[in-house]
């Protein structure tokens, strides 16, 4: 398909179509890759490693979603561009911009490496490691950070793939990386016992090679050519993409605050509570992991429909756009629903996936908490997904300061004021409370904005 039938494709074709090309390969994608530190969790859990070595990968969790936070700003951002500047028939700034986006995101990634390692210690104990996860945590953590900067431009340019139309090609680099990474974490952990250091390994390797995949194919795009100038940093090409990508940047940095203030909160109450501060903090882990592939169902579906929604914004087909919005609002919804079943009636047999609590005092604990975070944590996952599709929904339409705005009030507005107020009152219970209401504060506000600018676009 050449770059003049690609414009038309996207602006002509039946959007449940475009939906099922687009979409699909991009929730396998990111579904595959939350896998990449769920399968480490299971491994570990069911090792002799236990719910401390769980605990311990909890603890690295935030590396992983600040490197994702400036891949997936620079990706999500430049992906956006791309496809506003093919409804623009603006094919000068594309290349640019995207060039510019692969230099930034290999020195951020080299940056945060740098900076990481040494004061790992230190770090690791804010994240909320303890006397004995610490060591655990630092063993992971050492070699995960060698491995960022190939994680990093993986999840940079699988973005930019997906707008150029070829989702399944972004697709292939996630899943044959997650299937390596799955093979050689039973290998190092199970066969070879390396505990720590063989599952983050396993990670980084599986990670180099989703990399490499996706370099193979900026040899060959459809609708931009990249050039060695290219890759001359250009801050006014990239500007636009910027823009549109920092939403992104601010809801995987907000996802970091929460998972820190969390651990906080958690060690601090559980140490006052008869669950101890160790047992807390791998459930939340636990919960973190199934709720970030719940979420990326979500994040897939929008995002998959990102270069339909940017494309006809750019070409000023706003009922296209309305249509889409409605489509995409329906699967969020039933994503929503399904989990929620899931999570109210199944708690016990999601958490059983990730090992039994064999390294830990009083394991009932373990299953109690466990039950507790998921039926009440993610009491309201439903307004969640709406919440987080929106926002993105705004991304695509080129709408930076609606994105910003959604991105931040579930979770920072909201949520990390009330995880720090309410077990004040209600003990450790109060951690798992705050999120329900934050959802619910969050979701008139999201709603509020959403109704505002459909409006808006039937105007138009």
């Amino acid at each position: 398909m050449n770059q003049e039938q690609s414009y038309h494709f996207l602006g002509t074709e039946r959007i449940s179509k475009l939906m099922l090309k687009f979409s699909i390969p991009c929730v396998f994608s990111l579904v595959i890759s939350a896998l990449y530190n769920i399968v480490d969790q299971i491994f570990i859990g069911n090792s002799e490693l236990s719910a401390l070595g769980n605990a311990a990968t909890s603890i690295v969790f935030p590396l992983f979603v600040i490197s994702q936070a400036v891949a997936w700003c620079v990706g999500d951002g430049c992906a956006a561009y791309l496809n506003i500047c093919q409804g623009r028939r603006d094919t000068e700034n594309a290349h640019k911009a995207i060039g510019t986006g692969v230099t930034l995101t290999f020195i951020c990634g080299v940056l945060i490496a740098a900076l990481f390692v040494p004061f790992a210690q230190p770090i690791l104990t804010f994240f909320g490691a303890s006397d004995n996860t610490l060591g655990m945590a630092i063993e992971y953590s050492n070699i995960i950070a060698i491995f960022l900067p190939v994680y990093m431009l993986s999840n940079m340019m699988g973005a930019a793939i997906r707008a150029d139309g070829s989702p399944n090609w972004s697709m292939a680099s996630t899943v044959i990386g997650a299937v390596i990474n799955i093979v050689l974490d039973y290998l190092f952990i199970f066969v070879f016992k390396w505990g720590m250091f063989g599952a983050a390994l396993a990670t980084g390797i599986g990670q180099a090679v989703s990399f490499l995949i996706a370099l193979i194919y900026f040899f060959n795009t459809k609708t931009f050519r990249l050039t060695l100038k290219s890759f001359i940093p250009d801050f006014k090409a990239f500007s636009g993409a910027f823009k549109l990508g920092i939403s992104t940047f601010i809801t995987q940095i907000t996802i970091v605050v929460v998972v820190i203030v969390c651990n906080m909160m958690l060690a601090k109450h559980g140490a006052q509570s008869h669950y101890g501060a160790d047992i807390p903090i791998a459930i939340l882990g636990i919960e973190s992991k199934v709720f970030t592939v719940v979420i990326n169902v979500v994040v897939g579906i929008v995002l998959g429909c990102q270069p339909i929604i940017s494309y006809n914004m750019g070409a000023k087909n706003y009922t296209r756009v309305r249509k889409i919005y409605k489509a995409i609002l329906l699967c969020t919804i039933v994503v929503g629903a399904v989990s929620t079943l899931l999570f109210q009636f199944m708690p016990r047999q999601i958490v059983a996936m990730f090992g039994q609590p064999t390294n830990i005092p009083n394991p009932e604990d373990y299953w109690v908490f466990g039950e507790k975070t998921f039926r009440i944590f993610l009491g309201l996952i439903l307004f969640t997904c709406v919440i987080k599709m929106t926002s993105i929904f705004f991304q695509a339409s080129g709408k930076p300061v609606q994105a910003t705005i959604v991105s931040m009030i579930r979770d920072l507005i909201f949520f990390v004021p009330l995880v720090i107020i309410m077990p004040i009152y209600l003990g450790i219970d109060g951690t798992l409370i705050a999120s329900p209401v934050a959802d619910f504060i969050a979701m008139i506000i999201s709603t509020t904005l959403t109704i505002s600018f459909i409006r808006s676009l039937k105007q138009k």
